[in-house]
């Protein structure tokens, strides 16, 4: 049926899976060109004065510092999302990345401005942070709140594609640049990528400025039933199931960035391989990620989400040791290999958690909760490549970053099926008093 015979509640959610997806996408984008700068060229730029190893180190240091930002800006965001809307909240959220991403392209390198550059980066990846922390979580629900009761998933996940499509043009960005000298590359070739944010960001603002509010938000301004402080709200009826959501996350963060950032930087100067010849594996993975991450919501709808992510994850935990040990062939072929069968897994997972996330908490602390929750588990899942490198310095060995990664992952399995008993056992309750007092709006499901 064509798109102008749908009924006018249709086509807003299919307008607004689009728009969440095309903003996240450029969300991503910025927040992925960092992760693999930080991999490949802010250790010479702005740490120039120490050892190279521990230029690495503390470059990565600043790439979690997005991540450690994140809860802050889930907070501030997720307040104004569940008060005043989701759509002016996305707005915010997109000018702020696109500002601070482009400052990173115009920053001064160490030698130029000596330990200023350096304070700098760390205060824009602070923004970047910030900025993300407000984006996932309205992302998710502009487009899952705009569904049907039983797309929830499935529109969920579509805000989920904003992260593979953000990740490829990010790689792609960088193999562009990097096939200019080194001289060049750190010359200036580098702010390109940053600086080409300016453009998606306008892109970006078209679409979201034409959508509609959420119809959720709508219900509970005319109810007079929006939370005065959310984030109080949330912390006083639902701390377990946030902490539980932390714990179900992190994997998530932990295998993608060990693939992408850590691996990256070991690959190219422990093992031996080509900077350019590992970025196209990173950019094959994306391309799979994009394919095969909707899988996993279509396996929640069809399976019950408790079995799909046990599955899923399971399936998970070998995967980050095959990975390894065929990158430390130095083979490409079978680097390639790994990489693409560990990020299978961690991808459907990925998929499920939008709405395994957006179920399990009311409307009127939702924005708030999902991102607060998600923001933590990138705290600890993004501190991954810091935390796998001072490992791999420590020990000389990679077995120790292997054993932490698939740690993490059984903690989240155990840590997923939990949530998601937990989220059944209060879904089937009388609603409490205060969170929980008005009915669901259309497009919100249970678990």
């Amino acid at each position: 049926m064509r798109s102008q015979r749908l009924p006018a509640d249709e086509k807003m959610a299919r307008k607004a899976g689009w728009a969440s997806f095309m903003g996240s996408t450029i969300e991503w984008y910025d927040f992925y060109v960092y992760g693999t700068a930080s991999a490949l060229v802010f250790a010479p730029l702005f740490f120039s004065q120490v050892p190279d190893s521990v230029g690495v180190l503390l470059s990565f240091a600043t790439f979690w510092i997005g991540f450690l930002a994140r809860p802050l800006g889930g907070i501030l965001f997720g307040h104004l999302g569940d008060r005043l809307g989701r759509k002016k909240t996305l707005v915010a959220t997109l000018l702020l990345m696109g500002i601070s991403t482009v400052g990173i392209g115009l920053l001064p390198t160490y030698e130029q401005i000596g330990v200023a550059a350096p304070l700098l980066l760390t205060l824009l990846r602070a923004v970047q942070g910030v900025a993300l922390g407000g984006e996932w979580g309205g992302a998710v629900l502009i487009a899952t709140e705009h569904a049907k009761k039983e797309r929830g998933f499935v529109f969920g996940a579509f805000a989920q594609q904003g992260s593979p499509t953000g990740r490829i043009l990010a790689t792609l960005s960088f193999l562009a640049v990097g096939r200019l000298s080194d001289q060049a590359l750190l010359g200036w070739a580098w702010r390109i990528p940053f600086l080409a944010s300016a453009v998606l960001v306008v892109i970006g603002l078209v679409i979201r400025l034409s959508l509609e509010e959420s119809p959720a938000v709508v219900a509970l301004r005319a109810s007079r039933q929006t939370a005065k402080v959310p984030v109080v709200s949330l912390f006083r009826g639902h701390t377990k199931m946030v902490l539980l959501g932390v714990a179900a996350g992190f994997t998530v963060f932990a295998v993608v960035y060990a693939r992408d950032t850590f691996a990256l930087s070991w690959a190219t100067s422990e093992v031996g391989m080509d900077r350019q010849a590992f970025l196209t594996i990173i950019l094959i993975a994306s391309v799979v990620q994009f394919f095969v991450q909707p899988l996993g919501a279509l396996l929640a709808t069809r399976w019950g989400v408790r079995r799909a992510v046990t599955v899923i994850l399971l399936c998970q935990l070998p995967t980050i040791p095959m990975m390894f040990g065929l990158i430390r062939t130095g083979s490409w072929t079978l680097a390639l290999i790994g990489a693409i069968v560990a990020t299978v897994p961690d991808v459907m997972y990925y998929a499920i958690i939008a709405g395994m996330f957006a179920q399990a908490f009311p409307a009127q602390v939702r924005y708030t909760a999902i991102s607060t929750t998600y923001g933590l588990a990138g705290v600890l899942g993004g501190l991954a490549p810091v935390i796998l490198q001072s490992l791999l310095a420590a020990s000389g060995s990679i077995a120790l970053p292997i054993a932490f990664v698939v740690v993490l992952g059984a903690v989240s399995l155990l840590a997923a099926r939990a949530f998601l008993t937990l989220s059944a056992r209060l879904s089937a309750q009388e609603p409490a008093p205060t969170v929980r007092a008005t009915p669901t709006p259309r497009g919100v499901t249970g678990t």
